[in-house]
């Protein structure tokens, strides 16, 4: 319906006022809530560079409900003079619900299950949880329902919200049921995953196209999702046991839980209400379940039947289980009563919460009751893990189905297929029942395995696979079948199967968990593997799933991880499959063994002191805790503000963090008890800015808090005192961090200034300082050298200074460097030794965490390339020349053409590699330079705008003027001798074509409105191309403008055949063209961004062709190998750093040469 004509002309009439005051982001959050405007009419309004003229522009072609709609935002956001202007003209329309279901619909549709079939109703109790979901309406909140094992919390749950009225005024959106248990963190996700799938099937939205990979990923999809779209929907976490799954659900909504803790919910923020729930049914009620599961009317049960609930002391399971084998015995009443009263049975472990006496007599009744076959079968349930799902691991469904009609099994029918389990106490009394015939129960699991999946891959993410996928390894070790555990853990195939649907910690928790199995059967062997798995296992996070094979050929080649990915390449390269082998992975070797990515934004991180735990915070408003062995998270505290720093006490029971206070101007700092999530004490005085860190002593001896400010100093604090001990002066420039001894004696302090000084604890006076700017002299470099952090050895000799990119390790007695390690992309912001000193940590603004082992780190300065390389490929030979980080040309092979230094040349022969000319004439850095075909004239060209042409044995130089800003690079148009025009591109957005000889400028093109990235000639040379921050390419002779691209067009190249011309942006998108009408031929396909927001890890700055012109190669934060046709990617390389300026491809498209960000020299191969 289009929009009413009054309310458009106010709309028209107002529009001059609505653009001037309001701010559309907030009521667009409103209006996307109501579906009055999709995310992506948003996405285009956010877009635009006038944002409140596009939103009323959008409500002029909308109906009258978005103008209504419209409207209620603004007098939510409190626009009251903006809403009065539309008052008068709201057109006639009313607010529906999202939905219209029936309510069994809408119960079905969200999961709720059905009622038992021996059903009995509990009023009283159901009329309690309805009033307690009542209070829901108007606010979110959390309803608790506990009680006992076993006392029919999940049935009262399901049935109080079957309630037509309750829906319609609470819950009109939806009601989604998850059942949860004693999950861990993977299952826990899969659980989340699959209701974020659930909600979105109802969304027109492309946005979400992938599942969410991690806890924090997919609570932030579900907060989304549920405050904007299911504003008025409830969710039931059905017998949760941890409160990391509430944590994971905190997101601002309404939660209704079933529980055995009615304290679990004290984690969590927003309004609570509690119902509990009597741990038994009365006679009558029980009864009446006996009587519809026997089929016997309740005045004709026997006599027994009382005696048989009073036995059964009102568990509604035990008489579930009683009633079902009187319907398939009815003639044995008196036979379940004695069995009940003998009370032989006692193996209902005493760590359950629930003791009824008769539930054991219960299910050892049911199991003497089976037939031999069956009793074994089910048995065979004993070695699942507690609340596992069963589809068929075990037998048919018509065998399961068996089980569930006598009780003992249960069944979720909203589950396709059914999925079936079994109630924990039963799962309690099979394990102490068959204690001693565990192995061979587990040995029989891993046939069923072997048997189901002899002839098929187990790929797929049904629940049977996913019970297999996470279990087969721990059915193995517990069945002693240890060459088979072996097999499987070291195969790439195994790491590629689960990797890609559990994720990189459950990896490695296998290797440590199985390990003392493991090392006997080839200790090097798990060392690599799980070396491989720590040091790649971020990658494994990455959305389209990496190679496992190609990210093995990094490993070195000794080792049986590369053996194996070298064998799988060569096999699978005869089926066309591209693989690269990186020949030169000497360079590569790693110190860290752990990489973690635990924020988005600045990150901090420390050690616990037992030095099994890892704390980190940053900008996303929370703490995490880690295990130092895996990178599996442990916790989380949801804290108000960004945190800046975070410390461990002495015995790990405390947790201290600053966060910084806008309003006060200065740090509040806390701390917590780690272990109770409490508060223990807050600091509110003394700094008069942001405090950048706080430590505690080493021992409790004497506890004390260090924290350290941007006002240049100090404090120490004792935790008894309002107000600090000690302040320590001395650095100029904002402290960072401080470090305590190890025996508390002294404590260190980095600062801006560049500088780590030492104080004595108990005086506070200065006692020696370590100046590490002196160490970081690099001329193309005159950044300042802020010192970020420092840690203390062991033995209190060595200290470990963090500055720039790079950690060095200083002798405080000879006042020397001793050490160096790098591989973080960005600043380090933290290092920290373990308690033992056997391990270092390192945190830094590439938003990961490394481990180290201290043992490995480089004795002396390590070599690493800056990116600005040349290669040549010659037969069999690579020669690679490039400086290193401190100006000097390194060679890799034997043979060196030329040397680039600022401001002048210096041509050198070959191979003696003496001067035979030194070449001044350029004013500023020299960017480029190229010798003609005839090998006597040097072109160069300059930060200075210009481009000379030297004659090398006559010394005459030519100078090319007119360009306004700096030549980058330029081009010979024809390889012909006989042909000396060139061809140069600047920042100035033009493109000039010079006369070499004659120094005359032949054209001169006003390519671009912005600065050119990148230009290149047709093989042919008929054409050129210019790619420009102005988010164009155009080719030129036809001079096409090619537009699409949304961020700026870095780089650009022509198929060797010159029909297509691919170009490449800083959003990671790479187009093709068709050179002869400038008609879009493809997008390399746009998979899921990553952590760099963008397709290829950041710009896309080189791209080369094959030959035949079926492949294309790209650069950027990664490497891609592209299939021309299609678009498809076929191979991905990582490297250890990032934002590769420039890839060298041998003519044959066989080799590939680049340096990353951190200076490490790839040379890949493909692999035949």
């Amino acid at each position: 319906m289009a929009l009413d004509e009054r309310a458009r002309a106010c709309l028209l009439t107002s529009r001059h006022k609505l653009e001037e005051i309001m701010k559309p982001a907030y009521l667009m959050d409103h209006m996307i809530s109501d579906e009055a405007i999709t995310v992506e009419e948003e996405d285009m309004i956010t877009n635009q560079r006038e944002q409140a003229a596009a939103l009323v522009d959008l409500l002029l072609k909308k109906d009258n409900y978005s103008f209504r709609s419209f409207y209620n935002a603004l007098l939510k956001e409190e626009y009251d003079e903006l809403a009065n202007l539309l008052k008068e003209d709201l057109p006639l329309t009313q607010f529906t619900s999202s939905s219209q279901c029936p309510v069994q619909t809408l119960l079905s549709e969200g999961g709720v299950p059905p009622r038992p079939e021996a059903f009995v109703p509990r009023p009283k109790e159901e009329n309690e949880i309805r009033e307690k979901l009542y209070k829901l309406q108007k606010q979110p909140g959390w309803v608790t329902v506990f009680g006992m094992a076993g006392s029919g919390k999940s049935v009262l749950a399901s049935e109080a919200v079957r309630h037509k009225e309750l829906i319609e005024e609470c819950f009109p959106e939806g009601i989604h049921w998850l059942s949860i248990g004693r999950l861990d963190k993977p299952d826990l996700l899969a659980k989340i995953q699959t209701l974020c799938f659930r909600l979105e099937q109802n969304l027109d939205s492309q946005q979400f196209h992938r599942p969410p990979s991690t806890l924090d990923e997919a609570k932030e999809r579900l907060r989304f999702l549920m405050i904007r779209k299911y504003t008025r929907t409830l969710l039931i976490l059905d017998d949760v046991w941890d409160s990391t799954v509430l944590k994971a659900v905190d997101i601002h909504c309404r939660i209704l839980l079933t529980t055995r803790n009615r304290s679990l919910a004290d984690v969590v923020n927003g309004s609570k209400h509690e119902v509990e729930v009597n741990s038994g049914l009365d006679e009558d009620k029980a009864l009446e379940i006996l009587s519809q599961l026997s089929k016997i009317e309740m005045y004709r049960l026997p006599e027994e039947a009382l005696s048989i609930v009073k036995k059964c002391q009102g568990s509604p399971l035990a008489v579930s289980m009683i009633g079902s084998l009187l319907r398939e015995n009815p003639d044995r009443w008196g036979y379940y009563l004695r069995q009940l009263e003998k009370k032989q049975f006692r193996r209902i472990r005493k760590s359950s919460s629930y003791n009824y006496e008769a539930l054991d007599q219960a299910i050892a009744a049911g199991i003497e009751d089976l037939s031999d076959d069956y009793r074994d079968l089910y048995n065979l349930l004993t070695v699942l893990h507690k609340d596992v799902k069963v589809t068929d691991q075990v037998d048919t469904e018509d065998t399961l189905s068996e089980f569930v009609n006598r009780a003992m099994l249960f069944v979720d029918s909203q589950s396709q297929p059914n999925v079936f389990y079994l109630h924990d106490l039963q799962l309690d009394f099979l394990l102490e029942q068959n204690k001693n015939q565990l192995k061979s129960l587990h040995k029989k699991m891993v046939e069923r395995y072997v048997h189901r999946y002899r002839d098929r891959p187990l790929t797929s993410r049904d629940e049977e696979s996913l019970y297999w996928i996470r279990y087969l390894a721990y059915h193995m070790a517990n069945a002693n079948l240890f060459q088979e555990l072996h097999s499987l853990l070291f195969s790439l195939d195994w790491i590629s199967v689960k990797g890609q649907i559990m994720g990189p910690a459950h990896l490695i928790n296998d290797y440590l968990e199985y390990g003392s199995i493991l090392d006997k059967e080839n200790n090097e062997m798990c060392s690599e593997f799980q070396e491989f798995l720590s040091l790649s296992g971020h990658y494994l996070e990455q959305r389209p799933f990496p190679d496992i094979v190609q990210l093995a050929l990094s490993q070195p080649h000794t080792s049986e991880v590369y053996r194996q990915a070298r064998l799988l390449a060569q096999e699978r390269a005869k089926d066309g499959k591209l693989y690269f082998d990186l020949i030169n992975e000497t360079s590569v070797d790693s110190l860290s063994r752990l990489v973690i990515h635990p924020h988005q934004g600045s990150l901090y991180a420390c050690f616990s002191n037992d030095g099994t735990k890892i704390a980190s915070c940053g900008a996303t408003k929370n703490l995490k805790v880690f295990k130092s062995t895996s990178g599996e998270k442990l916790s989380e505290f949801e804290l108000r503000d960004e945190v800046v720093c975070c410390a461990f006490s002495p015995d790990d029971s405390l947790l201290a963090v600053c966060s910084f206070c806008d309003m006060l101007l200065f740090v509040v700092f806390k701390v917590w008890n780690v272990h109770q999530v409490k508060l223990l004490r807050t600091f509110q005085e003394e700094h008069k800015e942001q405090i950048n860190h706080c430590v505690f002593t080493n021992t409790t001896r004497r506890l004390l808090l260090a924290t350290c400010s941007n006002d240049h100093m100090g404090n120490l604090w004792n935790l008894n005192k309002p107000t600090c001990q000690n302040t320590i002066f001395g650095h100029f420039e904002p402290v960072n961090h401080c470090c305590f001894s190890p025996d508390d004696s002294y404590v260190s302090t980095s600062s801006n200034d560049g500088t780590v000084k030492l104080f004595e604890t108990t005086s506070g006076n200065i006692w020696k300082s370590i100046d590490v700017r002196g160490m970081f002299k690099d001329p193309d470099n005159d950044d300042e050298v802020a010192v970020r952090c420092s840690s203390w050895t062991a033995d209190g000799k060595r200290i470990l200074c963090a500055a720039r990119n790079a950690a060095l390790l200083w002798d405080i007695e000879e006042n020397a460097k001793k050490a160096d390690c790098s591989g973080h992309l960005s600043w380090v912001e933290r290092v920290q030794f373990s308690r033992d000193g056997s391990q270092m940590l390192s945190c830094s603004d590439d938003e990961t965490i490394r481990l180290w082992e201290t043992k490995k780190l480089h004795m002396t300065s390590a070599v690493f390339l800056k990116r600005n390389t040349d290669v040549l490929f010659n037969d069999d030979n690579i020669f690679v020349s490039a400086p290193d980080h401190c100006n000097r040309l390194q060679v890799r092979c034997r043979q060196l053409l030329l040397i680039c230094i600022v401001s002048f040349f210096q041509v050198l022969p070959v191979p003696s590699g003496k001067p035979l000319a030194t070449l001044w004439g350029h004013t500023k850095t020299v960017l480029h330079c190229q010798f003609t075909h005839n090998g006597q004239t040097l072109i160069t060209s300059s930060e200075d705008c210009t481009i000379r042409v030297w004659n090398l044995p006559s010394g005459e130089c030519k100078v090319l003027q007119g360009h306004k800003e700096q030549v980058r690079c330029f081009a010979l148009l024809s390889p012909s001798s006989n042909d000396s025009r060139l061809l140069s591109w600047s920042f100035d957005g033009t493109v000039k074509v010079w006369n070499t000889e004659s120094g005359q400028k032949l054209q001169d093109i006003d390519a671009h409105g912005g600065a050119i990235l990148s230009c290149h000639v047709s093989p042919d040379g008929r054409l050129f191309a210019t790619s420009s921050a102005d988010r164009t390419a155009k080719a030129w002779q036809c001079t096409f403008t090619l537009t699409g691209h949304q961020e700026c067009v870095r780089s650009c190249r022509f198929s060797w055949d010159s029909e297509c011309l691919a170009t490449g942006d800083d959003n990671g998108e790479i187009r093709l063209w068709n050179v002869n009408d400038g008609s879009l031929l493809r997008i390399c396909s746009r998979e899921v961004k990553d952590s760099m927001d963008s397709f290829h890890g950041g710009w896309v700055t080189d791209l080369h062709f094959s030959p035949d012109n079926s492949l294309l190669v790209s650069a950027g934060g990664y490497i891609k190998w592209w299939d021309v046709k299609d678009g498809v990617a076929l191979q991905t390389f990582y490297p250890k750093g990032n934002a590769l300026r420039k890839i060298h491809v041998s003519s044959d498209f066989s080799t590939f040469v680049t340096v990353d960000s951190i200076g490490i020299l790839y040379v890949l191969q493909r692999v035949p």
